[in-house]
């Protein structure tokens, strides 16, 4: 599909994903979506894709958090699929052989001016309400002000991101509730598996940051996101049944990777995106597990 014309906001702000719009930056599939945004931050993104395929994407995560998603699917998609995708954070979802050039557009200006108002307001609230972890820009502006003391005091210190595969899956079979639950779980055994001095913050539905205030060196950053992965691939009880999840983890340090917040979480991130995942994704009841399998409420 191909726009008459560009949207009203600067093209250098525009991801197309499966269709081409005059000096934005397009690409043929997700994949090399990934690739973009791991270099540029966009301001919107207009994906002509398949539900499945966007839900499935390692890198809406990472996609999310800055940039206007809109997906352009070739048909409605039933009601729960868009539930999820919403949930997710896309900001809207188009009907392609529905909507004509100019309203695409039109459509696109109302996601980025959405995405403004939802960023806005979870920096105005600073904490993840289901987790009581800091939000994505509670945690940029902590990092940012331990940033500034770092140009003063050099120091190594290291951003861990993890991305949870299986929170969609539990959210399907058992409410939202139940994922709800299972995430507050996920941040009380990373809580655990840290110092004091790190903070844990709640980046995304399914995605979790550490911040590794001190490290005397870039190699105990490592070995903090292996003990984290390790971690959280023991199942989880929930709703009287073990869940077990699978993690990918990515890391950035300072100095080496980055001497801004964004810059190392958007690393961290993109690392997260392309890793192998750790761990299980599979479910079982006590029963299943029959008489001598252990309680895991955390």
């Amino acid at each position: 599909m191909t726009l008459a014309r560009p949207p009203s906001k600067p093209t250098a702000t525009l991801l197309c994903v499966g269709l081409v719009v005059p000096g934005a930056t397009c690409c043929d599939n997700l994949e090399d979506a990934a690739a973009a945004l791991r270099d540029v931050r966009f301001e919107v993104m207009v994906a002509a894709s398949s539900a499945e395929a966007l839900l499935q994407w390692p890198a809406l995560t990472h996609a999310v958090l800055d940039t206007a998603v809109v997906a352009l699917l070739a048909q409605a998609p039933a009601e729960p699929v868009t539930a999820a995708l919403l949930e997710r954070g896309i900001q809207d979802i188009v009907v392609q052989p529905d909507t004509p050039a100019e309203a695409l557009q039109r459509r696109m200006d109302i996601a980025v001016r959405r995405k403004a108002l939802d960023r806005a307001a979870r920096k105005a609230h600073a904490f993840d309400l289901a987790t009581g972890l800091p939000n994505h820009s509670q945690l940029l502006e902590h990092m940012t002000h331990l940033l500034a003391l770092r140009e003063r005091e050099p120091a190594p210190m290291a951003a861990i991101a993890l991305r949870i595969e299986g929170l969609a899956r539990v959210q399907a079979s058992l409410g939202v509730e139940s994922a709800n639950v299972l995430r507050r779980k996920v941040a009380v055994r990373l809580r655990a598996s840290l110092r004091a001095s790190d903070v844990v913050a709640s980046i995304g539905s399914d995605a979790f940051a550490v911040l590794l205030a001190w490290i005397d060196s870039p190699q105990d950053g490592e070995r903090v996101a292996a003990k984290l992965a390790h971690a959280l691939a023991r199942p989880f009880s929930v709703a009287g049944r073990e869940q077990g999840l699978a993690v990918s983890v990515g890391l950035a340090s300072y100095p080496e990777h980055g001497k801004d917040a964004d810059t190392l979480m958007r690393r961290a991130l993109a690392q997260a995106t392309q890793r192998v995942s750790i761990g299980g994704g599979q479910s079982a009841s006590a029963a299943d597990r029959g008489p001598n399998a252990a309680a895991n409420d955390a």
